[in-house]
């Protein structure tokens, strides 16, 4: 089912989400489709639960939506139950990222080329796996929002100061998007 996407100034973007219960199969299952069809609905690349009002350590992403400048990600999609980032590189790399709860903010971010992940995917099995690439980048900001944290965090000071008011207005409402969204 399609949820309304929390924005900047929401509460439930600002917790470190708890561990999904393993043992809860009926829940996951909902929230992980819960994450894809909100997700399909807003055209982004990758979604946390806490993006959708839910603080529990579950994440998304989607890499056919960016094939056409990323022609490797055809096919890349990923659920995240639980992920545990094992190792990142040392070396980092620069992209310009936006995000579905920071409507019409984009920002250069530095983070880790790459990352191994231990995490359980929706069928609950127990996977390892290396990403690297703009997958890489795809699934660190996802993992960013399970620790309470936003892309806007992470960019040069400077530029954090130059993006307030924008920040500011989506705290207050004064923004459009087109898809369901909400502050609270």
């Amino acid at each position: 089912m399609i949820q309304p996407i929390y924005l900047y100034g929401s509460e439930v973007l600002r917790k470190v989400a708890a561990p999904a219960d393993l043992t809860d199969r009926e829940g996951l299952n909902t929230l992980v489709q819960d994450l894809w069809d909100t997700l399909e609905k807003s055209d982004g690349c990758g979604l946390a639960a806490p993006q959708i009002g839910v603080s529990l350590r579950v994440a998304v992403v989607n890499g056919d939506v960016m094939k056409d400048v990323y022609p490797y990600l055809e096919g890349f999609r990923r659920a995240f139950i639980n992920p545990v980032v094992l190792e990142e590189s040392e070396k980092m790399c620069e992209y310009n990222e936006g995000c579905l709860s920071v409507p019409g903010v984009y920002a250069d971010v530095r983070r880790p080329e790459a990352l191994t992940v231990e995490y359980y995917d929706e069928n609950l099995e127990k996977k390892t796996e290396t990403f690297d690439k703009f997958a890489a980048r795809m699934i660190q900001h996802e993992f960013s929002h399970l620790d309470g944290e936003l892309f806007t965090d992470l960019v040069a000071p400077i530029r954090r100061k130059m993006l307030t008011k924008k920040l500011q207005n989506i705290a207050h409402g004064k923004v459009g998007t087109a898809y369901k969204a909400k502050i609270k």
